[in-house]
């Protein structure tokens, strides 16, 4: 393990990294898969790509060669990324119930009189600190189908709030989010619900795989637009990890296209919802959980129990694993929102500006030297980083950036 002096972060190298190809887990995130589950999330009328911005002025001040930022807070008008999952899963199970090929249905077609009379009306239940929750109630009323959603003791108000706002049946339990997904999973079984989840166990790894891949297609987008513009493909990809599912797609999509020349993944959670870095660090490799309250601003990454499935797939091809503190999201919430220069300003949420923060952070303070040479995280590097949400807590976001939270 190491350790920073201020401990502010933790890390960890991935003790059983290993970049062989895996067939058996990269299938399922080929170029022809994902192109196909894009393919359908494009049918939507309100898909747009999300910006690829460069953050060049930064870049120089950290002394690297290049920074990407991917804002999905302009998503679908959903300020996160989540719904690229939650549009996918749903209609690929619609697609599965009547017996056609997703590739062949637009999203129209799933809401059209003649579906809907094929379906009935169907519930969908799902457990979220937010964005999840809201991306499947969103995609259920747009198909004309009803949701439940729970969310973890703590949530915020306002998420909830909005995701009642999608038609959703919605409210706050008194566990937290592991919990949470076993009171759901117990009521779908009750009441014959669809349950739409972003993290596998055992019996349960069909939808979450579907989600994974939608979120895949947030990687397809990058890489179109890096080819377009004739830009290189970056060195170094830190991804933000809860159960890991929105990590695992996004690192398997990057492993399967550029195999053994693929970026090095780096997992960044936040400390108190530290499984992968537990696991990373742990001699065996052995899936670690962590239990209790997981009282972080980082809402969207409290989770302490790993998706089965991008755990396989992380903790063979993530180079290391970082445990932060709320002060690194918080940080990096301030750099995006108060750009250098021309650099563009990015509104960022608690989980979605972790790994910026983490980056500023391993580039400006001496007594992570031996961190950044490990990581090879040097004046050569091209880092991507994806903010996963925008201000989903506007008010915590205003807590946060004007009034110094957190600092």
């Amino acid at each position: 393990m190491k350790q920073t002096v201020e401990q502010k972060i933790k890390w960890v190298k991935n003790r059983s990294y290993y970049s062989e190809y895996n067939e058996d887990e990269l299938k399922h995130f080929t170029n022809e898969e994902i192109k196909g589950v894009l393919q359908f999330q494009r049918t939507h009328d309100d898909y747009t790509n999300t910006p690829l911005y460069s953050l060049k002025r930064l870049a120089n001040y950290l002394n690297v060669a290049d920074i990407k930022v991917k804002d999905e807070s302009k998503r679908f008008g959903l300020n996160a990324f989540k719904v690229m999952g939650g549009i996918y899963a749903v209609g690929k199970y619609l697609a599965d119930v009547l017996g056609k090929d997703i590739q062949t249905l637009s999203f129209a077609e799933l809401r059209s009189p003649q579906i809907k009379e094929q379906l009935g009306e169907l519930t969908f239940i799902s457990a979220t600190d937010g964005n999840h929750g809201r991306s499947v109630a969103w995609a259920a009323r747009e198909l004309g189908h009803k949701s439940v959603i729970y969310m973890p003791k703590g949530s915020s108000l306002e998420r909830l709030t909005a995701i009642r706002n999608e038609g959703a049946e919605a409210d706050i339990t008194d566990v937290n989010y592991d919990e949470t997904v076993r009171l759901c999973a117990r009521l779908a079984e009750e009441n014959g619900w669809i349950m739409v989840q972003d993290t596998a166990w055992e019996g349960y790894d069909e939808i979450p795989l579907w989600i994974m891949q939608g979120y895949a297609a947030i990687a397809q987008e990058i890489l179109e637009e890096l080819e377009t513009q004739s830009e290189k493909t970056p060195t170094h990809i830190f991804l933000q990890a809860g159960v890991g599912s929105f990590a695992a797609g996004i690192a398997a999509y990057f492993t399967e296209h550029f195999k053994e020349q693929a970026p090095k993944i780096i997992v960044v959670e936040p400390n108190l919802a530290d499984c992968y870095y537990r696991s990373f660090q742990n001699e065996s490799g052995a899936m670690q959980f962590v239990t209790g309250d997981m009282n972080t601003i980082m809402a969207g990454l409290a989770c302490g129990e790993p998706n089965t499935r991008a755990f396989r797939i992380l903790s063979q091809y993530a180079w290391a694993a970082y445990s932060c503190e709320d002060s690194i999201s918080a940080l990096g919430m301030r750099v995006l929102g108060n750009p250098l220069g021309e650099d563009p300003k990015i509104i960022s949420g608690e989980s979605g500006a972790v790994p910026l923060g983490l980056l500023v952070h391993l580039c400006t303070q001496q007594e992570n030297l031996e961190s950044r040479q490990a990581l090879e995280l040097d004046s050569s590097s091209r880092v991507l980083i994806i903010s996963t949400e925008g201000d989903t807590d506007h008010q915590h976001y205003l807590d946060v950036v004007w009034k110094g939270l957190y600092s």
